[in-house]
């Protein structure tokens, strides 16, 4: 296999690889999840995680570069912004909920979580589970294995 190099995972074969050169550092992960929480606005997604200005503006553009957000001015004079989930960024959530489920189960906390994810309809907790759309079955680390098609140095 071709050795990945970290300046360059945007233009990996692995999607793993891809996915990271977007959402693989903390920030940009928790900037994404304020915004599908509902947090539009610059300063309270700034107040919310406590993150310099610089180092928000930077995640920012990198999400709406990567499609994820889409800026709208809502304010003129001056003027001022709000961040908007994509459909890109509204087909992570499932990806979020399972993230939520592995870490309660596996990184518990003494303290109590600051929301909890609902169904829109019924208001229950979620119970996240992957299902194969082909064959029904639950996707596991013992219902499936990785067959190696690309490079194979």
């Amino acid at each position: 296999m071709t050795p990945m190099k970290w300046n360059d995972l945007s233009e990996e074969a692995c999607p793993v690889a891809r996915a990271l050169s977007v959402i693989g550092d903390r920030w940009t992960l928790l900037v994404l999840r304020n915004i599908l929480l509902g947090m539009r606005r610059f300063d309270m997604i700034q107040g919310d995680l406590g993150i310099t200005r610089h180092v928000l503006a930077d995640r920012l553009k990198k999400l709406e570069a990567a499609d994820l957000v889409e800026r709208r001015p809502y304010q003129e004079r001056p003027t001022r912004y709000e961040y908007r989930p994509t459909a890109a960024a509204k087909d992570f959530v499932p990806v979020m909920q399972v993230l939520i489920s592995w870490a309660n189960a596996h990184i518990p906390s003494d303290k109590p979580p600051p929301y909890t994810m609902v169904s829109r309809e019924g208001r229950t907790p979620l119970a996240p589970k992957v299902i194969d759309e082909n064959t029904g079955q639950e996707v596991a680390y013992s219902t499936v294995w990785a067959e190696f098609t690309g490079d194979k140095d």
